[in-house]
């Protein structure tokens, strides 16, 4: 590598000069990812290498917790990362009074949820609409929670490892190492088979077309692999892990009824957290504004709310701690760098571009494949501000969530067959996520003041853009239906259509949909969808569904594969969102981000189309 392309050998002293020796805290165990026939072991620090992980859950303001984890091939250690070295908490402080009772906090937290659990769920609500399950969860987390804040992980991690290298390790060392990848391709496409034909059919739903998703997908990897950077270098390991990842999801979101009433549940406390800023509304003007249904007034106000409830548990350290637990996930399953997973973890809670910055410290020193992964998973999903705002638009909820959780592995396996890595990346071996002292709230009331700026200015962007692209897609429209009027192009019936932006991608998406399982009556309305979504934007394909025919008329095949085709920032608007956010991130590296991006955007929205594909496979009316 040549020294001007530094991005994957830099100082590390000056890069991560906040982290702890191992030796100095505990760590925490995890199995191995993979392995050959040497068996590769969880391995403690070594001081010379890359910056060690460590893990202590002693403060959830200022750690993050995460696994570690030993890749056969690169011998690296991934968890979490502790901030440079903390000044002692003032007294009398909340920090100061929850290091010295920690241990009384949360047994008076344990014990107040375990009555409620008993009295609640178990006693009073068991048989009623409430139910047991959904307590029983949120106790059951609570309990973990407080439990692994004095227990080490290794209690569980470490029997769970043993069972795994006597059981399935064992069986996968015995098969020779060239048979490895084509049995694990043969296995998933196996298990898409069975997902997919097994369930009976039901109306749109017949056995042809999940057939034609399943030919649809395979039509998107053949050509992600023909359109490939270098096909020879492309992770199989990764492409197939992601795949398979995202088809479980799916399976879990839409066949089971767990799943199912996980996400409900989910896409639920989502609708109420509609109804707090909905008070704020009416504090504002009165109770008969929020029941207009504006979109000024119905949409805007819970992205502002939700924005600074986000900022708010990203100072507590609530953010970063799901945030690791996902990139531990995705780094030991899917084998990305440590940056990759961070990324790829944090994009559907706090958006593309608050993504990035999680890693700033690492953005001048990634490598390409880095930079276009990084890119294409800001693409292939949404963020948790917007996400809320499009339930409140009255679509499918569970299919919003479910979409946004599929796209990250979806994204992973599409922007290494599109752009497979072929440099040393610095953050190989770890999944770190550094300490941002510039922007780092004083307090938790500046936190929340720091997120209502924040909604505010995204809000704002929001209804700014939507008023320019709608306006201009107006214009355009009325140039085409003019001119269109001279070529019998009247608008009287649907033989004779109108001429607009509308009529003419839906053509050209017309295959697309086709590939996706879209029931022929509906082909060129969801071919429409999924062009606007990518030359204006998401919003627009999305109030077009809701509000707007023969959009609102398509069967529920057709809808629910639409709303996972629509559900991504893969547009133009945003190439120039991520394009600057990168940039400004690291100045020196403008050119590479511009040099990656459209091929990002089209594995962004590709990725997308991979979780519509994947939905027409397994969908059947509930």
């Amino acid at each position: 590598m040549s020294s001007a392309d530094n991005r994957g050998h830099a100082d590390l002293d000056t890069i991560q000069p906040q982290y702890h020796d191992v030796s100095r805290s505990p760590t925490i165990d995890a199995m191995s990812a993979h392995g050959d026939a040497n068996n590769t072991e969880i391995m403690g620090s070594h001081a010379h290498e890359k910056p060690v992980i460590s893990s202590t859950d002693s403060d959830l303001k200022t750690t993050i917790p995460a696994g570690q984890y030993v890749d056969a091939e690169s011998q690296h250690q991934v968890g979490s990362v502790d901030h440079a070295e903390q000044q002692p908490a003032k007294r009398y402080t909340w920090a100061w009074f929850y290091f010295n009772f920690r241990p009384y906090i949360h047994a008076a937290i344990w014990a107040l949820f375990t009555a409620w659990w008993i009295y609640g769920a178990l006693i009073h609500h068991r048989h009623d609409h409430l139910g047991w399950l959904k307590p029983t969860l949120v106790y059951l987390a609570i309990c973990a929670r407080i439990i692994f804040c004095y227990v080490p992980t290794s209690i569980v991690m470490r029997p769970a490892r043993i069972i795994w290298m006597h059981t399935v390790h064992r069986g996968y060392s015995m098969i020779p190492q060239k048979l490895h990848q084509p049995l694990a391709a043969l296995g998933t496409l196996g298990v898409f088979l069975l997902g997919s034909m097994i369930p009976e059919e039901t109306g749109d739903n017949t056995r042809a077309n999940r057939a034609i998703s399943i030919f649809g997908l395979v039509v998107m990897i053949c050509l992600l692999t023909v359109t490939s950077r270098d096909w020879r270098k492309i992770p199989w390991h990764t492409v197939i892990g992601g795949m398979l990842t995202q088809f479980v999801i799916a399976v879990f979101v839409l066949k089971t009824k767990a799943g199912y009433d996980i996400f409900s549940f989910i896409s639920e406390m989502a609708r109420t957290l509609l109804g707090f800023a909905n008070d704020g509304v009416v504090f504002l003007t009165d109770d008969t504004v929020t029941a207009k249904g504006w979109f000024l007034t119905g949409v805007v106000p819970p992205i502002i709310f939700f924005v600074a409830l986000v900022q708010l548990c990203y100072y507590l350290g609530f953010i970063q701690w799901f945030i690791g637990k996902f990139a531990v996930f995705f780094f030991w399953t899917l084998r990305v760098s440590g940056a990759e997973a961070v990324v790829a973890a944090a994009t559907p809670f706090i958006g593309q571009g608050e993504s990035a910055m999680l890693i700033r410290p690492f953005v001048p020193h990634l490598t390409l494949a880095e930079i276009h992964q990084i890119m294409t998973c800001g693409f292939a999903t949404i963020a948790g501000s917007v996400l809320v705002a499009y339930i409140g638009l009255g679509l499918d909820a569970q299919a919003l969530v479910s979409s946004c959780i599929m796209s990250i592995p979806a994204s992973l396996a599409v922007s290494k067959m599109r752009f497979p890595e072929t440099d040393e990346t610095l953050t190989s071996g770890n999944v770190v996520i550094p300490e941002d002292e510039e922007h780092k709230a004083s307090n938790a009331l500046h936190a929340f003041a720091n997120g209502a700026w924040l909604g505010i200015k995204i809000a704002g962007m929001i209804v700014a853009t939507l008023l320019c692209i709608i306006a201009i897609v107006a214009f355009i429209n009325g140039l085409l239906g003019w001119w269109g009027k001279y070529w019998g192009l009247m608008g009287q019936d649907a033989k004779h259509p109108m001429l607009s932006l509308e009529l003419i991608l839906g053509y050209l998406m017309y295959p697309v949909a086709w590939l996706l399982g879209v029931p022929k009556q509906d082909l060129r309305p969801v071919g429409e969808l999924i062009g606007i979504k990518v030359i204006i934007n998401e919003f627009v394909a999305f109030s077009s569904l809701t509000n707007d025919e023969p959009y609102k008329s398509m069967s529920p095949r057709s809808k629910l594969i639409a709303t996972y085709a629509v559900c991504g920032f893969g547009n133009i608007g945003s190439l120039g969102t991520q394009i600057g956010v990168l940039s400004q991130l690291a100045p020196g590296r403008a050119g590479d981000v511009s040099k990656v991006a459209m091929s990002a955007l089209f594995s962004g929205v590709l990725s997308t189309l991979t979780s519509a594909s994947v939905a027409g496979m397994l969908y059947t009316e509930r």
